[in-house]
Parts: C-alpha cells; structure tokens; sequence
C-alpha cells in the first residue's frame, strides 16, 4: 500500500520509513510526489496538527495519507513548549534557537520530568482519519548530549542516554513515534 506523508522534515520522513517499511508499506515524502504544500499549524492539541497537515495531503491527492504531529511537553513549563515545540524560539525553526531557549528556560529548575508525545493522522483511502499516539517519558538534560537525532533530541534523556546517543533501532524501540507508529502498524494489519 502507498502512503504519502504529509510532512517536509527529512528526519521524520527518514524514522516513519525506517519503522514502516520492514512491515511492507511504500512511503512517500511529499515532495517526492511533487508536493510542495506548507500546511500552517494552527491547531492547538497534536491532534488538531496531525490532521491538518494529513487532510491537506488527501484532498490534494486522494490518496491514503499520513502526518505526525509531535514535541516536547516539560512539567515544570505547563506542558511547554508542547504543540509549539518545533517553533519555540520563533521562526524560522531553528533546533538549536529551541534547546537554548529550552536550557534558559529550564535554568535552576530541579524538577526536569518531560515527555515526548507524538500523534499519527492517518487518512485512508476513504477519506476516514484515524488517530494513534505515542508518549515517552524522560528528563531534560542540563546540556546537549550525543550526536543523532534532530530537534529536542541532545536535551531529551530517557536513563542515562539521549535520544541523540541512541542508534535508530534503539530510539525507534522506546520512542513517542516508535510508539505511535507501532499502534498504526498493529491497525493497519487488520
């Protein structure tokens, strides 16, 4: 079954294939498809975003579609930078702009307990949205760890290691996406 995603972020379109083509799914980035489309996120839970950007993706296409929406929501921010996490420190989005704002933000908080959520939009062939989430426990770090990964990753510790010190198969095995997309797999088999 092709699936077109409904994103232009290259590491997530990287860990979706990664995660969903061993089980037999042929993915497309959108812009191998052609597709240039900026959905604007304006929803306000991941839900909202998912579906915005999965929608988008199927109306232009008609094709079955998929989105991720995800970030980083820290107890001691109130769930910040949350549904904003890609955007924290303004745009454009800049990964490195977001972990110092997040590190200054965090300056003399002891309590770092954090997650990662992310929630799949998937849109089948009929047009029906379906929904699958995933969340990750873990602590922000006091500095940026390891090398991987992309955005809050070299923050995002889950034990003793980053997201950024873990190999792919390693994330993908206790990650919100890993989570949420297993969820997908498990629905879509039936």
């Amino acid at each position: 079954m092709d699936i077109i995603l409904a994103t232009n972020n290259a590491h997530k379109v990287e860990e979706l294939k990664r995660m969903l083509e061993p089980l037999g799914y042929t993915l497309f980035a959108q812009k191998e498809k052609g597709i240039s489309l900026e959905v604007e996120e304006n929803g306000t839970t991941f839900e909202q975003n998912a579906y915005l950007k999965a929608k988008a993706i199927y109306d232009l296409t008609g094709c079955a579609a998929l989105a991720d929406d995800s970030g980083l929501c820290v107890d001691a921010l109130d769930g910040a930078p949350g549904v904003y996490s890609a955007r924290y420190a303004g745009e454009p989005c800049d990964d490195k702009k977001n972990n110092a704002k997040l590190l200054q933000a965090m300056e003399g908080v002891q309590d770092r307990a954090a997650q990662f959520v992310s929630v799949i939009c998937y849109i089948d062939e009929k047009g029906e949205a379906h929904y699958f989430r995933g969340e990750c426990p873990g602590t922000v770090g006091f500095e940026e760890k390891g090398n991987g990964g992309f955005g809050y990753d070299p923050l995002f510790m889950v034990g003793e290691k980053s997201y950024a010190e873990m190999t792919g198969a390693e994330k993908d095995a206790i990650s919100h996406r890993g989570r949420a997309i297993r969820l997908l797999a498990d629905y879509l088999k039936k």
